[in-house]
Formats: structure tokens, sequence, C-alpha cells
């Protein structure tokens, strides 16, 4: 049993608990087990999974006087997934806290789920959540790559392979009228930015007739679709070259490369570079990796998003489109924006907001957990 602190119960809406919250906890938790959470008079809160080695110690699973076992699991991914009903054949099946399922983030590819664990706790349970995913959808091959740096914080070894059955290498999905290959095992995320899935369709009709310029391209998701929807050109700007491999064959895929151009540099030089040759785009997307990863680093990511910014909106024809992103959760989207207006500003460039952007549907964002929400984007047209 773990009891809160008097004054730090956080935890009745929110499934994160520090050390710093607790008062004592029962010799018998081991690493990762189960563990009752009651307040300080010993009333009953809820119940998750607790690790005593990370600051933050236990997450919350159920605020139910429930069991955590297979009955469980099943029903809780089973909701999850109901609540995704009608997307692609690619989609994020469980995101973590906004499923109630912390620690956890399961992703689908076509015939392949990608599992990724993030606790101690849902690392020893993989077998369950793979049965329990497998009776909600069917019979799929479960890769597992966790992250690394979590993992090393939590105290287990990371996997980074497939949990029983081997499946396919690389999967070809559809996403809208575009298709993308995804590497099982490779690139970021767990093979594409899903969170963007939803931008890329609502973006790319604003290309068509016009040139693009794909920033932090990755392996060119904005380019296909902008290419696509009659997009006259597309510079895809990126420095990695596995991604860059990714955008070669999907350029290929869709039947576009002849009106694609890589560039295998870093952003911000050839952002300088396309400014003083004077080249000028009608659609840029600015989609960085995020700047800020700790409340530390806040303060030098808004200097580089302000710097990424101010180029692309100097680039831009009058009447040109810019969707501006940053997935660093710390950047509120209060400071993002004032960023960007400032950027605009000192450019001299008058920008009407088309709309706000934020991260895909399967996505969701808790309320009360605002960790949950962390991509924000401006969709923005430069007037004449």
């Amino acid at each position: 049993m773990l009891r809160l602190k008097r004054g730090h119960e956080r935890a009745r809406v929110h499934p994160w608990i520090f050390k710093g919250d607790v008062a004592d906890v029962s010799d018998n938790v081991e690493p990762g087990g189960t563990v009752t959470v009651v307040d300080s008079t010993g009333r009953f809160v809820g119940r998750g999974l607790f690790n005593a080695r990370p600051a933050l110690c236990c997450r919350l699973l159920t605020w139910t006087d429930e069991s955590i076992d297979g009955d469980f699991w099943r029903r809780r991914v089973a909701t999850a997934v109901a609540a995704r009903a009608g997307r692609a054949a690619a989609a994020r099946l469980v995101w973590s806290e906004a499923d109630a399922l912390a620690g956890l983030v399961i992703d689908r590819y076509g015939p392949v789920v990608v599992l990724q664990t993030v606790t101690l706790g849902i690392a020893r349970r993989r077998a369950e959540v793979a049965a329990a995913l497998r009776a909600a959808i069917g019979d799929v091959a479960v890769y597992c790559g966790d992250d690394p740096t979590a993992a090393a914080l939590e105290g287990f070894e990371p996997a980074a392979g497939w949990l029983d059955a081997t499946g396919p290498t690389s999967v070809v999905i559809e996403e809208g009228p575009v298709r993308l290959l995804v590497r099982i095992g490779g690139g970021h995320k767990t093979g594409l930015y899903l969170d963007q899935t939803d931008n890329r369709l609502r973006v790319a009709p604003l290309a068509a007739a016009r040139a693009v310029l794909d920033v932090f391209a990755y392996t060119a998701g904005f380019a296909c679709h902008a290419l696509q929807a009659g997009a006259t050109s597309a510079i895809c700007i990126e420095s990695s070259k596995d991604a860059l491999a990714g955008a070669v064959d999907n350029l290929a895929l869709n039947g576009v490369a002849e009106r694609a151009e890589l560039r295998d540099t870093n952003a911000f030089d050839e952002l300088r570079r396309l400014e003083r040759a004077g080249h000028r785009f009608g659609l840029i997307v600015l989609d960085p990796p995020p700047f800020a990863r700790g409340r530390t680093a806040v303060e030098g990511a808004l200097r580089g998003y302000k710097e990424i910014n101010l180029r692309a909106v100097r680039l831009l024809e009058p009447s040109g489109v810019l969707a501006t992103f940053s997935c660093s959760y710390h950047v509120s989207p209060d400071a993002f924006e004032a960023m960007v207006r400032e950027a605009a500003s000192d450019a001299g460039v008058r920008l009407r907001v088309v709309a706000p952007l934020t991260q895909s549907a399967d996505h969701p964002a808790l309320l009360t957990v605002p960790e949950t929400r962390y991509l924000k984007g401006l969709l923005l047209r430069r007037l004449a």
C-alpha cells in the first residue's frame, strides 16, 4: 500500500505520483508491482504500478477498486481501440495516460503493431498487453520498441524486437491518397509521425500549383501529400541519413520524385541560403524535433524556433501559407504563438491565422493531464 502525504492528492485526477507525494509505502511492493494508493486518511484513491527507482515512482491505472489482471487489460485496451473506430489502418491505438494506460503506447501499421513501454511495470506485462490487443483487433505481429532513455530511468532492458512471431521488416500504409513506407523498428517514434497524420491531410490541398518547402522533412510525408495535391515542386530539408533514405522511398512510391529535391543539410543554414538566393514558396512546413526536452531549455528553444520561423516567413510569397509546429511540451501554446508573432513582426510581415493545429485525433489530450497535449502549431497565411 502507498499512502499519500496530506495535501498531495493530485492523484485523484492525475496518474503520476512522485516520491515527494508519498508518506510511506509497504515494504512488500516489488519493483513494477501493483500497489493500492490511499490518501493521508486511508481513503482509497486508486491502483497502479510502483517502482521505487525513478522520482516518478507510481503511475495510476485505475481509480476504481478493481484488480489489474488479464480482464483489466482486455477491457482497457478494447476501450482504447474502440475510441479509434473509423481511423485508417495506421493509427495510435493506445496513448498512455490519455487512455488510462500510463506508460504504454501502441501504434498500428496494418498487420503490425509496435508496442512501446516506458515503465518497468508495463514492460513486465508485455505478454498480457499483447494478448489483450489481439483479442481486440485480431492476430497481428507485435514488435516491441521501447524508449531506451525511459528504460534506463526505470531500470529495465529496453526491448527491440518481435514479441513472439516474426513480422515484416517494412509495411506500406495508406494515408488518404498517399502511400508511406514504414520500417518496423527503424526511424523515429515507432516508425512514422502518426501525430501529424491529420495535419498532413489538412495542409496538402493548400499546396496546389505552389512551390513547397518541407523543413525537417523526415521521410517527406508532408511533401508527398503536397505533391499529390498538385504542388509544382518540393524541396525537402533533412539531415538524418536514415530519414532521407525513407524520403527517397516515399517520393518514388508516390510517383512524385521528379518534382522533389532532397537536401541533406542543416535546416538553419539552408533557410539562410534560400533567403539569400531570393527563393519564394507558396507553402512552407516547419516540423522540427523538440528543441526543449525540459523546462530549463525553454528559453534557448524559443530562440531556435524564432530563428527558423523568421526565415520561413521571409521566404513566403504573398498569400503563401506557413504550417509551423512545436512538439516540445514545455513550450506552451501561448509561448509558441508569441514567438511566431515576434518573428513575423521582426520580418515586417503580416500573417493571418487560418487555424490552430494540434496532434491527430488518435492522440487525444486529457484535460487533467496537460502532458498528453504536446504538439501545437499554427496555420498562417501571408497577406499581400
